[in-house]
């Protein structure tokens, strides 16, 4: 199976091509840079819109993840760097792909669950109706970049991403030093809700909807278990034996972050992975204080 993946070099595509190698899968890149590419590799010219499709005639699976990071401060230009990255590059790949002479089957793309909005304690499933804000509107957009290949009839599976936790980066090992100095805390209220994944089940989950030829649509990148602020910044204390003196109010954080910290610090979602559950999906870490001790395990043994 020949499967080209976009974002290779990012958290998630960086764990994603190791594992799918070592399941024997050929898996090839789509970059956007390289003056002496390698024999894996595929350019791509989002600025210019420019990719050659021939080069990717044969694909039986395409993996979408390439992306602008949403952390920072949001200025006009951010967003405006975010969305491109994510509309325009989906659609540019989807215009590449259809015009080939035998599509790919399946195209996973990324999404993330900034989709629903701040929703407070609602149970959220996938099919859960699109909410309020500048990701929920980006969320919507970038899935519907995808619909030229669904005419085509390719299968399309929208990856609904939670926080990813990671030994190798992302959130987990940026919070690891603050808590351990005794800065991790809770923020605002401590009441919105955070919905994760430990890397290991999103890459069995990314597998499992490579096989599974009956899912399509969203699909809800979590783990069963998601916690309030204030639960995540206790299982933190607990798994460090760490005091939590720190605290962050919302006013604060609305002037560090501004839109931002409304969205992506402040905003509740508690999503539930229903399709997963409802087939059987094992979850290796279904819950938090399993995963970031897994996760601390790991680091202390390098």
């Amino acid at each position: 199976m020949k499967m080209l993946i976009t974002g290779s070099s990012g958290l998630i595509g960086s764990a994603l091509i190791p594992f799918l190698e070592k399941k024997k899968k050929e898996v090839y890149r789509l970059v956007r840079s390289g003056e002496s590419l390698l024999t894996n590799e595929i350019l791509w010219d989002l600025q210019r819109g420019k990719i050659d499709p021939s080069l990717l005639e044969g694909m039986d699976v395409v993996i979408h993840l390439a992306g602008e990071n949403v952390m920072g401060r949001w200025s006009k230009a951010k967003k405006e760097r975010i969305r491109e990255s994510r509309i325009k590059g989906t659609q540019l790949l989807c215009q590449a792909l259809c015009q080939l002479e035998r599509p790919p089957s399946t195209l996973i793309c990324a999404s993330a669950i900034g989709y629903y909005g701040d929703r407070g304690d609602e149970i959220l499933t996938e099919q859960s109706g699109k909410g309020k804000g500048f990701l929920a509107d980006l969320c919507e957009e970038w899935e519907q970049a995808t619909r030229s290949v669904v005419q085509q009839g390719v299968r399309v599976v929208h990856l609904r991403l939670g926080m990813v936790l990671s030994s190798q980066g992302g959130v987990f090992k940026k919070m690891l030093p603050l808590f351990k100095w005794g800065l991790g805390g809770k923020i605002g209220s401590g009441s919105q809700y955070v919905s994760w994944i430990a890397i290991d089940d999103l890459l069995s989950m990314i597998e499992y909807a490579i096989d599974q030829e009956w899912l399509a649509g969203p699909l809800n990148a979590v783990s069963p278990s998601p916690v309030t602020n204030a639960e995540w910044t206790r299982t933190w204390g607990d798994l460090l034996h760490c005091p939590l003196f720190f605290f962050m109010p919302s006013f604060m954080v609305k002037v560090i972050f501004g839109e931002s910290g409304e969205e992506l610090l402040l905003s509740s979602q508690r999503v539930q992975p229903k399709k997963l559950q409802e087939h059987g999906f094992q979850f290796q870490y279904p819950h938090l204080k399993e995963a970031l001790w897994g996760l601390y395990t790991l680091i202390e043994q390098v």
